[in-house]
């Protein structure tokens, strides 16, 4: 009887010694390595975006539990966001996250040239882990090919070429503009434009140009800032102060019969000048003598 009773009683105490083991010597499933929140390194880290176009930084965090994730602006270390509530006066500034997802996104809208920089994606463990973000800002820019100035005899074709230039992405189109307004294809017919994106290149083809036709010519890419959207709120008329980085050419559209009155003007003054040249020096021989 005494045996059956220390048997039980020695199973029981050995029992209690491994549970005891386990709860001291077990580390807690926040503790283990694998359960520690980390940040997927694949994401892109260096970016660029365009003025006035939507800017959009992606942080991935795996295990993240119920820890927070919040954005910083390096620079003046200003909590911009803490998971999708937004800390700031700045209503460009908001975070994206679909439930469920490990992504959470900082979305600036409208991005400016002061807005490059350092942003940290943090996330709350103690002590705190953080991945840094670069985001660069740039201004779209476009670049006519040829000269600044040309000479179209009338009824030929105006032909110009416009390269996007200094843009992180193919703009979807390019805007051309004549004497700051959008060309209007609609009241004049024989104009063609030819936009390719791998190129980012936009031809505009006038046919059988007028003097109406003379003027200067603009072109800027669609990703180039907010003055498209001023141009609808304006009188149709698009001031030269709002295309800081235009690329432009002034085109001159000349009668045939203008040009051949030019010629023989250029023509007459070149043989009046030899004339009076030839008196002069007539007369400066004749008056040593």
């Amino acid at each position: 009887m005494e045996l059956w009773i220390i048997f039980p009683v020695s199973l029981l105490t050995l029992l209690v010694n491994v549970i005891g083991f386990i709860n001291v010597e077990a580390p807690s499933y926040w503790d283990t390595p694998f359960a520690q929140p980390y940040f997927d390194n694949t994401t892109k880290r260096d970016l660029t975006a365009t003025v006035g176009q939507v800017a959009l930084l992606r942080c991935r965090v795996r295990n993240l539990g119920d820890r927070a994730v919040s954005w910083i602006r390096k620079r003046d270390l200003h909590i911009l966001t803490i998971g999708i509530m937004t800390y700031t006066n700045d209503q460009r500034f908001q975070s994206l996250h679909t439930e469920g997802s490990d992504e959470w996104t900082l979305k600036i809208s409208s991005p400016q040239l002061r807005d490059s920089g350092i942003y940290e994606c943090q996330v709350s463990t103690e002590p705190k882990i953080s991945m840094a973000f670069r985001l660069t800002v740039v201004v779209s820019k476009a670049k006519i090919l040829g000269n600044p100035e040309l000479f179209i005899k009338s009824g030929s074709d105006i032909n110009l070429t416009c390269v996007a230039i200094q843009a992180p992405a193919p703009p979807s189109f390019i805007y051309w503009y004549k004497d700051g307004r959008l060309i209007n294809y609609s009241q004049r017919g024989g104009i063609n434009v030819l936009t390719e994106r791998q190129t980012r290149t936009s031809k505009l083809v006038i046919a059988r140009a007028t003097p109406a036709d003379s003027g200067n010519y603009t072109c800027s890419p669609s990703n180039s800032g907010e003055f498209i959207d001023l141009y609808y709120r304006s009188d149709g008329v698009i001031p030269w102060s709002w295309l800081p980085d235009q690329a432009s050419v002034v085109v001159h559209v000349i009668k045939s019969e203008h040009r051949a009155a030019m010629q023989h003007e250029t023509s007459a003054s070149s043989s009046s000048h030899s004339w009076s040249l030839f008196i002069l020096l007539a007369i400066l021989i004749f008056g040593i003598r």
